[in-house]
């Protein structure tokens, strides 16, 4: 190669309803930032920036010397770039997606399929399942982030039964007596009980779901009004979900979820199965390279209650097991390493003090999508004669094997995200 595999990459935003508006978004700030020429509309939403060669987001090649418009279509006829080991495993393609996300209203209650289920899913029904793979996600917060994960314990649940007689009319009497009496049982009984109270909740018929929702929100209102404190059975998220999601089920949702508010540089990691809802905030997301979801509710999309169901992964467990913490490097006291336990997808931090003057970006044998989120440096490699500028929310592809050193230009310090795949 004439050119080194290490180029900047101007990539794609969506602009979903549920994103940030304008200036307000992380997205459109990265945006601003690194393209001059970008307009930000702020009437408009900025909800994900995607940094990878998924078809329907597919970064374009900041380089002229580069023939191919799109990563994808460089990694295509440069499949060696990719590193020996991810090259095989994956046939030749970039096994992961990398983005942002800015949060404004809930995304719907979702879970994502496993291979398995995926490539029978897709099969039955390609207009909802677009594709055979599983998808597996990774949400590092930027600022304060708000989600939904995993079912809570069922002691919890109970609890919100007791307090939430709304709630418990739709789980109905006898899921909620399961419930109660799976706490002196077993984890099976427990995953039953859990299994058919959220099955029993999530096909209630829409007439009775809008009619205690109706109820409770008056009686939190009610409270709220009255200067009570309604924390104990999430009133104030309540009342957001029902003002975003009008009548949805999943406003009822959150008594059987864990809810996390994740700090910045902290993570959660949704392996398939466990339902999950992202609700407000700025993170990066990392994932295998996939669109499939199965929706059960805060949506106006298709919902797929029977194999919702069906699939989810009904382990309960505290808020505080859901959070996926890094790994320091023991060879630099800059990175940290957020490796969760499948093949498709690592990320790295580097948050790097604006005293040093350069850092090395260390080589993989993996290609990589480096995100710069603060700091501005000139990136070189050993073997390319120039310098790329990079600045807040800069992107640049590194190939397997090539290191890059940074040098910087501005003394302050620097936050970097570095999604990589380590076989």
């Amino acid at each position: 190669l004439s050119v080194p595999p290490v180029f900047p990459l101007s990539c794609v935003v969506q602009q979903y309803a549920w994103g940030k508006m304008g200036s307000n978004s992380e997205v459109a700030r990265l945006l601003a930032s690194s393209d001059p020429l970008a307009r930000i509309s702020e009437d408009k939403p900025y909800a994900e920036l995607w940094m990878g060669t998924h078809p329907r987001g597919d970064a374009k090649i900041l380089d002229s010397r580069i023939s191919q418009r799109t990563l994808g279509q460089w990694i295509a006829e440069n499949q060696d770039c990719l590193g020996s080991k991810v090259k095989d495993t994956f046939s030749g393609k970039l096994p992961f997606l990398f983005k942002v996300l800015s949060v404004e209203t809930a995304l719907s209650i979702q879970a994502h399929p496993n291979k398995e289920l995926a490539e029978k899913l897709h099969l039955q029904a390609p207009q909802h399942y677009p594709d055979s793979n599983h998808k597996p996600e990774m949400a590092i917060a930027l600022t304060s982030f708000q989600g939904l994960c995993g079912f809570r314990p069922v002691e919890e649940i109970v609890t919100f039964l007791t307090k939430v007689p709304e709630f418990q009319f739709l789980v109905g009497d006898n899921a909620t007596t399961q419930l109660k009496q799976s706490l002196s049982q077993d984890s099976q009984a427990m995953a039953s009980a859990l299994q058919s109270g959220f099955s029993h909740l999530m096909e209630s018929k829409k007439q009775l779901v809008v009619e205690q929702l109706n109820l409770l929100v008056k009686r939190i209102s009610q409270q709220v009004a009255a200067g009570n404190n309604v924390e104990d059975i999430c009133g104030e998220l309540l009342l957001q979900l029902h003002q975003q999601y009008p009548g949805d089920i999943g406003c009822f949702a959150i008594y059987f979820l864990n809810l996390l508010t994740l700090k910045p540089g902290e993570a959660m990691f949704l392996e398939a199965n466990v339902p999950h809802a992202y609700l407000k905030g700025d993170c990066v997301e990392c994932m295998a390279c996939s669109d499939n979801t199965v929706r059960a509710g805060l949506t106006s999309k298709f919902i797929d209650v029977p194999t919702l169901c069906e699939m989810l992964s009904y382990t309960p467990s505290p808020s505080k097991d859901r959070l996926f913490p890094p790994k320091w490097s023991q060879e630099d006291p800059y990175l940290s390493l957020y490796a969760p336990p499948v093949p498709d997808f690592a990320v790295m931090k580097m948050e790097v003090p604006g005293s040093v003057t350069e850092y090395k970006v260390s080589a993989l044998d993996s290609a990589s999508i480096l995100l710069m989120v603060q700091g501005t440096v000139t990136a070189s490699t050993p073997t390319a004669q120039a310098e790329i500028p990079l600045k807040r929310g800069g992107v640049l592809f590194i190939g397997a094997n090539e290191s890059v050193s940074l040098k910087l230009t501005v003394p302050e310090d620097l936050l970097i995200f570095r999604a990589c795949c380590l076989l």
